[in-house]
């Protein structure tokens, strides 16, 4: 069984992607780029998830493989903290629309494994 500290930063995985999910139904590419609040949101909830999982693999490297793209998106985290300027909006739709899903389906599922 995981550390209870690991299962809570993929509970924060889970929960940071379910609000972009909110946060962007209903939503179109245009929508997006012209709301400058809307692209701030989901960047900060992208940089909770990277974060997060930074962490839950520090407790626990196994998980690294359990989850595609770790390095991938723990870079996508520090690109939008310290390269915010090179972001490209583009990126990150694209990252919300392709990705996202198969992130939320293997954080909950190591998360039901847990239980």
């Amino acid at each position: 069984m995981l550390p209870l500290e690991a299962r809570k930063y993929l509970f924060d995985i889970t929960e940071a992607a379910g609000l972009l999910q909110q946060f962007v139904a209903g939503k179109k590419w245009e929508d997006y780029e012209g709301d400058a609040l809307l692209r701030s949101t989901v960047e900060r909830q992208f940089e909770i998830i990277g974060e997060a999982l930074r962490r839950v693999v520090q407790l626990q490297p196994d998980l690294a493989g359990r989850i595609s793209n770790t390095r991938r998106i723990i870079a996508f985290r520090n690109r939008l903290i310290h390269a915010y300027a090179s972001v490209a909006n583009e990126v990150v739709w694209g990252v919300l629309e392709q990705d996202l899903p198969h992130l939320i389906q293997e954080a909950r599922d190591l998360l039901e494994e847990q239980t």
